[in-house]
C-alpha cells in the first residue's frame, strides 16, 4: 500500500510538473503571437494614417535594431548592404583597391595601401587625397560612403581622381578592382636567434593554416621558442581557434565545450590532429582588446598548462554566436551559448540580463569561482583570462594623443618620405640623429597647440563662474591656476622625445615598407615583447610558472 501510495504521488507530480511546463510554453508561445500582431497593428495604422510617407526600409531596421539591442551587442542583424563588411570581418576578404581610408576636415586621404593590390600597382601612397571616384565627388563625403563607392565587383574598373596633397593639381587614374584578402597574420619572423613572433590579427576563416605556415617557416630559421601576440585581436572562427590550440596540444584533448538553452548547441570540441610543435615553449600575449576566440586559444593553453600568458586581463566574452538567414537574403547572428573552456570556467565578464531591468553590468570579482588548469594552478571564472605576468606597454596620453589626433605624427611622414625617397632595406633602417629636433621645429612652427584636460576643465570652470557671478571674487586664483596649468610645447615634446622617435619610425616605415614594416619596428620596442624575450632567458622561471604549486 505504501510503495503505491509513493508511485501515484510520483506520477501526480511528474504530471503537474507536465502541465506547468507545458502552460509555460503555451503562455510564451502566446505571447509571441500577440506582440507580433500588436506589432502589425501598430505599423499597419501608422502607415495609414502619419502626415508624411514612411521610411520603411529605414525605420523597421531601426526597430529590428532596437529589438536586439535589448539582448547584447553581439546579437545583430546583418542586411544585404552590410553582408560586405561582415565578410571583410569574418573571411579577411572583399572586393576594391586595396586602401584604407581616414577623413581629415573636408578631404578623403588615404591612411594606408596594401602591397601589391590595385591602388598601389597604379602607384598611390599615402597622404594622397581622393576628390572624384567616376562622377562622384569625396569632397565632405564620409568614409562610409567613399569606401562604398570604390567596392565593387572584382574585374570592375573604378576612375579615381586624386591630388598628391590639397593644393596640388588634380590628377586621373583607372583602377581594376581586385579581390582583396587581408592576411590575419600582420607580421612574423625572429625576435632573436631562438625565439619566433606571430602577431595574429583576426581569426578569419583558415586563419589557422597561415598561422601553420608560419609556424614552419620560423621553424625553418632556428626556431625554438614562440611568442604568439593576440593582443587586440577581437577573435572570429571557433574552428580556427581550435586549430590553432592542436598545434600545440595532444590530439583529443578538449579545447571548449558549448552549452546554452538548446540541447542542439550542446557541442564538445577536441583536437583532432597530432600537434606540430607540442613541446616549443609558449608565450602568449594579450590585452583588454583580446576576446573571444583570442581567449579560448589563451585560456585553453593557460588551462592545460601549456603556454604562460603575459599582458593584461582580457576582454572577458565567453559568447557564442551563430549566424541564421532570414527574409529577403539577411542575416540574424544570434548569441546561442556560452564557451567553456578545458578548467570548466566560463570568462564571460559582463552579465546581459534581458529579462530584468537592469543595465549589463561587469561581474564583481566577489561572485567569480575558482578553477583549476591541469596542475592545479588557481584561475578564475567570470572575468576574462588573467595574466601570468602582467605588462603592458605605455598608454597614449597627453601630448603625444594629441600629435597623433591633429595627424602631426602621420603628416611629418609623409613629408619626409617624399624628401627621402631611397630607404635602403628594411632591416637597417633607421631615422637619423637629427630627427626628433627636425619634427620639433615642424610641430612648433604649426598651428599645433597643446591643450591638456586640466585647462578645458578649468576653463569651463572660469565660464560657469562668470554665469553666476562668483568670477571677479576668485579672479587671482583662477587665473593663477590658469597660469600655472599653461603648457610649454617645447618641454612637452622634450619630455616624450623616446615616444615620439617610435610612432615616428613606426608610421615612416609603413610608407616605404607597408604593413609588414610597421609591425618590425613596433615589435623592436615592444615592452611585452621584451617581458616575454627575459621569461624566455630563465628557463627555470618559466618551468617554475607552469608547474603544479608547492603543497
Amino acid at each position: 500500500m505504501k510503495k503505491l501510495i509513493i508511485t501515484t504521488f510520483i506520477l501526480l507530480a511528474s504530471i503537474a510538473l507536465y502541465g506547468n511546463k507545458k502552460e509555460k510554453t503555451d503562455n510564451h508561445y502566446f505571447s509571441v503571437a500577440e506582440n507580433l500582431s500588436i506589432f502589425n497593428s501598430v505599423f499597419k495604422q501608422l502607415n495609414i494614417h502619419y502626415v508624411d510617407s514612411i521610411p520603411v526600409t529605414d525605420i523597421m531596421q531601426k526597430g529590428i535594431n532596437g529589438m536586439l539591442k535589448a539582448l547584447d551587442p553581439y546579437t545583430v542583424y546583418i542586411s544585404t548592404d552590410d553582408e560586405e563588411n561582415f565578410n571583410l570581418m569574418t573571411k579577411g576578404e572583399y572586393a576594391g583597391i586595396g586602401t584604407i581610408i581616414s577623413k581629415r576636415g573636408k578631404y578623403i586621404c588615404i591612411n594606408e595601401v596594401y602591397k601589391d593590390m590595385p591602388a598601389d600597382k597604379v602607384g598611390l601612397k599615402v597622404g594622397y587625397v581622393l576628390t572624384k571616384v567616376d562622377d562622384t565627388s569625396l569632397i565632405d563625403a564620409s568614409t562610409s560612403k567613399a569606401s562604398e563607392l570604390l567596392r565593387g565587383t572584382p574585374g570592375t574598373t573604378v576612375q579615381l581622381t586624386y591630388q598628391t596633397d590639397t593644393l596640388s593639381a588634380p590628377q586621373t587614374v583607372t583602377i581594376t578592382r581586385e579581390h582583396i584578402y587581408i592576411n590575419p597574420i600582420r607580421y612574423y619572423g625572429m625576435l632573436n636567434d631562438s625565439v619566433g613572433y606571430i602577431y595574429l590579427n583576426n581569426f578569419t576563416q583558415n586563419c589557422a593554416e597561415e598561422v601553420k605556415q608560419a609556424l614552419t617557416d620560423l621553424r625553418g630559421k632556428g626556431m625554438q621558442k614562440l611568442v604568439l601576440d593576440l593582443r587586440n585581436n577581437p577573435g572570429g572562427y571557433l574552428n580556427d581557434a581550435v586549430d590553432i590550440c592542436n598545434f600545440f596540444v595532444p590530439k583529443n584533448q578538449t579545447i571548449v565545450t558549448t552549452k546554452g538553452k538548446n540541447s542542439e548547441v550542446l557541442h564538445v570540441y577536441k583536437t583532432t590532429k597530432q600537434p606540430i610543435v607540442p613541446q616549443l615553449p609558449l608565450v602568449v600575449l594579450v590585452n583588454e582588446n583580446s576576446a573571444s576566440a583570442s581567449e579560448i586559444v589563451s585560456g585553453a593553453l593557460q588551462d592545460m598548462d601549456r603556454a604562460v600568458i603575459i599582458g593584461e586581463r582580457t576582454y572577458g566574452k565567453g559568447l557564442v554566436q551563430s549566424t541564421y538567414p532570414v527574409a529577403y537574403d539577411g542575416q540574424l547572428k544570434v548569441t546561442i551559448a556560452k564557451y567553456y573552456i578545458p578548467s570548466g570556467r566560463c570568462i564571460q565578464a559582463i552579465n546581459y540580463t534581458p529579462n530584468s531591468n537592469e543595465k549589463p553590468d561587469y561581474i564583481p570579482d566577489s561572485l567569480t569561482n575558482e578553477f583549476k588548469t591541469s596542475v592545479g594552478r588557481i584561475v578564475r571564472d567570470g572575468r576574462g583570462i588573467s595574466p601570468d605576468i602582467t605588462s603592458k606597454n605605455d598608454s597614449v596620453r597627453g601630448v603625444m594623443y594629441h600629435l597623433l589626433e591633429d595627424f602631426k605624427i602621420s603628416d611629418y611622414a609623409i613629408d619626409y618620405t617624399k624628401k627621402h625617397p631611397n630607404p635602403g632595406p628594411l632591416e637597417t633602417f633607421a631615422l637619423p640623429d637629427t630627427t626628433f629636433q627636425d619634427f620639433k621645429q615642424y610641430v612648433l612652427s604649426s598651428s599645433f597647440k597643446f591643450h591638456s584636460y586640466s585647462q578645458e576643465i578649468l576653463e569651463k570652470l572660469i565660464e560657469m563662474a562668470k554665469i553666476e557671478e562668483c568670477y571677479e571674487p576668485n579672479k587671482t586664483l583662477l587665473d593663477s591656476l590658469q597660469t600655472n596649468l599653461n603648457v610649454n610645447n617645447e618641454a612637452a615634446l622634450d619630455s616624450i622625445q623616446t615616444q615620439v622617435m617610435q610612432y615616428l619610425t613606426a608610421e615612416i616605415s609603413k610608407i616605404y615598407y607597408y604593413q609588414w614594416g610597421e609591425m618590425f619596428h613596433i615589435i623592436q620596442t615592444d615592452n611585452v615583447i621584451k617581458e616575454a624575450l627575459q621569461l624566455f632567458a630563465v628557463p627555470k622561471r618559466y618551468e617554475t610558472l607552469l608547474a603544479a604549486p608547492k603543497k
